[in-house]
């Protein structure tokens, strides 16, 4: 059996663990990961990347469909959907291969195998690494971080069995277009996966238990993204629940429930996107000190678990559930770890999130009605793309820019958007929140022009009644 010791030993190589290995190897620690399955994790090879490569298609398929608006003309746009999936497939590679390079030129050994905690004492933890049901390693580490992610949440009758029911990783890889299609969660996955099969011609109802699509986003802004939506065809049904399902083999006929009524819809695919639940069986968690809520793994503001010299990030450690939270989340604690001074705990407030429909979706920080919830006296700005020259030149002028301040401070309490590129303008929020920066600071600054980004200091301006183009 291979026997080596570490100072720092990761268990899982998702955005979370490889970016927290090489960093770890940055500041003079032997490293090593542990990784049963891809390097990159669930993102990198079944999620954020190769889904991001389906919806480009999805985009530029639409631009082809409405290639007439910008006074072009090419014919009747057609796809190859086989096509569409091998370039997914192939970007989900490349970068799989990329993480393998980093990790070598960082000079941090992987252990292709499954990691599982096997005792030990604080500054000696042991971690075993099995393959093919053989135990070929063991390795011992002062500390050793858990950064196992998560998978699909499966509901009882919702189950997947990969024909007529999908989870992402089917819904990513098609033998065929779909006609018909149940989409049961409309999230930030459940709506992407609406979006691209719905732009490819497929009938899709998504299917929604709270009363509103994109129920984490501010109200004014999952309004809008249903009114598109709809637009676009798409039959949406908030407030419901699937309370069963019945397969032929060839369709799946649900039965949705609103208002105490029950409707049958039936679809060639459905596809249950209702959450994830975290990979915490068989790692060694039983007999330790670590505590799990709901299949989460506690953790403090350092990333420390209830066991001295273990420590969980990303999804494993709960919500957000979002790659570069488990990025950051994993340098704050290695850094901790290695003495870096000055390093702050994540402040998940501040942490952005991004939906990659069309229209595109993101926000920052508290929403308005969070923010009254919390007691706050807001002021609001909003500015509109069709007041925007570059919107309007680029034929996108649905969309809004939404800022909410702390009136008494003008602190920027929230930000959130809806139209195109706005997960690339949602960034500029983010800067000045963690910059602390008031209304002041964003209303003297400079925003080139034409550019999207002058909607961002727009919607400032009209929070304190100064806008300009609306």
């Amino acid at each position: 059996m291979d026997k080596q010791s570490f100072d720092v030993v990761i268990v899982g190589a998702g955005p979370g663990g490889y970016v927290t290995a090489i960093r770890s190897a940055q500041l003079g620690l032997k490293t090593a990961v542990v990784e049963a399955n891809h390097l990159g994790g669930i993102c990198l090879n079944w999620g954020c990347i190769p889904t991001k490569a389906l919806l480009r298609s999805a985009e530029i398929y639409h631009y082809m469909n409405h290639a007439d608006a910008y006074g072009l003309s090419a014919g009747k746009p057609g796809y190859d959907l086989e096509k569409i999936v091998s370039r997914s497939r192939g970007v989900a590679k490349q970068l799989n291969g990329g993480v393998g390079h980093l990790l070598k030129k960082n000079k941090v050994p992987v252990f292709d195998g499954w990691g599982k905690l096997a005792g030990g004492s604080a500054g000696a933890r042991k971690v075993t690494v099995e393959k093919d049901g053989k135990v070929f390693a063991e390795l011992t580490a002062k500390n050793v971080i858990l950064a196992t992610g998560a998978r699909a949440r499966q509901l009882p009758g919702l189950e997947v069995d990969g024909e007529t029911v999908w989870s992402y990783r089917e819904a990513m890889v098609p033998k065929a277009m779909p006609k018909s299609l149940i989409v049961v969660g409309s999230g930030a996955i459940g709506i992407e996966f609406a979006s691209f099969y719905r732009t490819f011609g497929a009938e899709v109802t998504v299917v929604e238990v709270m009363d509103r699509v994109l129920p984490v986003e501010d109200a004014e802004i999952s309004k809008m993204a249903e009114k598109a939506f709809k637009k676009q065809g798409m039959n949406i049904i908030t407030g419901a629940t699937v309370k069963g399902l019945k397969k032929d083999g060839k369709s799946v006929t649900a039965s949705v429930e609103k208002g105490g009524k029950v409707t049958e819809i039936t679809a060639e695919k459905l596809i249950s996107a209702v959450g994830i639940v975290g990979n915490v069986e068989n790692i060694g968690l039983e007999g330790t000190k670590i505590k799990v809520d709901r299949t989460h793994v506690e953790i403090n503001e350092w990333c420390e678990t209830g066991e001295a010299g273990i420590y969980a990030i990303g999804d494993l450690a709960g919500p957000p559930w979002l790659a570069h939270k488990a990025e950051h989340e994993g340098v704050i604690c290695i850094e901790k770890i290695a003495g870096v001074k000055d390093v702050h705990p994540l402040d998940t407030g501040r942490i952005p999130g991004c939906t990659y429909c069309h229209p595109q979706v993101a926000s920052v920080g508290l929403s308005e009605q969070a923010a009254k919830d919390k007691g706050y006296d807001v002021k609001v700005g909003r500015f509109s793309f069709v007041g925007n020259g570059k919107a309007i030149a680029l034929g996108e002028p649905e969309g809004l820019i939404k800022t909410v301040f702390d009136a008494k401070t003008g602190e920027l309490l929230g930000a959130h958007m809806i139209g195109a590129e706005v997960t690339e303008l949602i960034q500029g929020y983010s800067v000045g929140m963690t910059l602390e920066t008031t209304e002041a600071e964003l209303m003297h600054t400079v925003f080139p022009h034409p550019t999207l980004s002058e909607m961002l200091h727009e919607s400032v301006l009209d929070a304190y009644g100064r806008v300009i183009h609306m």
